[in-house]
């Protein structure tokens, strides 16, 4: 799919710079510098979906003809919101009570076109089962410091904590923080006038 204005990536996450361009997409990465914190009572739906709003307006603001794609990731558990770990012991506890149970991956995604007033997002939601893991295989995983800069202490796609997820239904790809089928529909339903081929 190919834009006729550029498009910026309110991220700096490794994972969605890899999925945009295995897709094909051309964009520029911008980090919104932002505050990732769950307001008083805010569910995490709620929380993913104001976090993309929130990050792609901010880079909008100043690149304002530019398509800017935000997008928020968390892991709920038991009506807790899971985010990134904060220390290695942290990450074993998130881990530890993950161990066995089935938890919910919220992503949010926002894509904002200044220019166009256009602010258009989008909560995909999927289930994501752990098996039961030992203490020494968290240690082991949590040693690796591929946890730390992960929702709820884990990734699906390119470490060892694929090990332990026994299930999903949903989106592989809600769980790795970019729906790619969603983003597609978005756009193609949203932005139409802005895809060039």
């Amino acid at each position: 799919m190919k834009l006729s204005v550029p498009l910026i990536l309110a991220s700096s996450s490794p994972r969605r710079q890899s999925l945009l361009t295995k897709v094909g997409f051309s964009f520029t990465s911008i980090p919104a510098d932002i505050d990732e914190i769950q307001l008083n009572g805010e569910s995490a739906r709620d929380m993913v979906e104001r976090l993309a709003i929130d990050k792609a307006s901010f880079i909008a603001r100043i690149y304002p003809g530019s398509l800017v794609l935000g997008s928020d990731t968390c892991v709920e558990l038991g009506g807790e919101v899971l985010g990134k770990p904060s220390s290695p012991m942290e990450a074993e506890l998130m881990l530890g009570r993950l161990s066995g149970q089935t938890h919910s991956v919220y992503t949010g995604i926002a894509v904002v076109h200044v220019s166009s007033n256009r602010v258009v997002s989008h909560v995909e939601r999927t289930e994501v089962t752990f098996a039961r893991i030992s203490n020494r295989e968290i240690e082991e995983y949590v040693k690796t410091g591929s946890p730390m800069d992960k929702a709820g202490s884990y990734g699906i796609q390119d470490d060892q904590g694929a090990f332990f997820i026994s299930g999903i239904h949903g989106d592989f790809y809600t769980v790795m923080g970019l729906p790619l089928h969603q983003l597609y529909v978005l756009l193609r339903t949203r932005f139409a006038d802005l895809i060039s081929v």
